[in-house]
């Protein structure tokens, strides 16, 4: 009598289909990443927090003196929450200040559901990581030589994005925040 053999398995992994996030109404769902280190300004920022809404495409740029979980919390409130409101959903990278203890009680104060991106990939945030390397691009274009004024140049830097069509909406995120 024959052997019953089990089938060869096929030891490739299948990876997941990237599945795209959109919050459905402003401010719903958003992403948050930091960005650096760049070289010390004069007013002492070193680091960037970004901060980005899925459905309307509007972002934040907060120039930071360091990435510790104290200070992105403080800037998350006092720069997004208290503008826009709490987001129901609050997506970011597994860096620690994002996983700290202090950060996780204050989306549990708040009533944010906290998802992180998987590790190692981080095109599983596409649209933060392009908006960084547009940050990346055009601060390029306009710091000075010794580098030290990057933080001067963000509030313009996001004026002209906010006012450039967004190729997925058809639309600035101005007009799709005002209307």
């Amino acid at each position: 009598m024959p052997r019953l053999r089990s089938p060869k398995r096929d030891k490739t992994r299948t990876k997941g289909r990237l599945q795209r996030c959109n919050g459905g109404a402003p401010f719903v769902g958003m992403t948050l990443d930091t960005l650096g280190p760049f070289p010390v300004t004069t007013k002492g920022n070193r680091y960037v927090l970004v901060l980005m809404d899925y459905f309307t495409k509007w972002p934040e740029a907060i120039p930071i003196p360091d990435q510790e979980a104290s200070t992105v919390a403080e800037e998350l409130v006092q720069s997004w929450i208290s503008c826009y409101g709490v987001p129901m959903i609050l997506h970011s990278d597994q860096g620690t200040n994002f996983n700290s203890a202090l950060f996780t009680k204050l989306c549990e104060l708040l009533g944010i559901l906290k998802t992180r991106m998987t590790a190692l990939h981080p095109e599983s945030d596409g649209m933060v990581e392009r908006f960084n390397r547009t940050i990346l691009y055009h601060l390029s274009l306009f710091v000075s030589r010794n580098q030290t004024d990057w933080d001067t140049h963000l509030p313009l830097f996001l004026l002209a994005y906010r006012s450039a069509e967004h190729e997925v909406t058809g639309l600035t995120p101005a007009e799709m925040m005002f209307g």
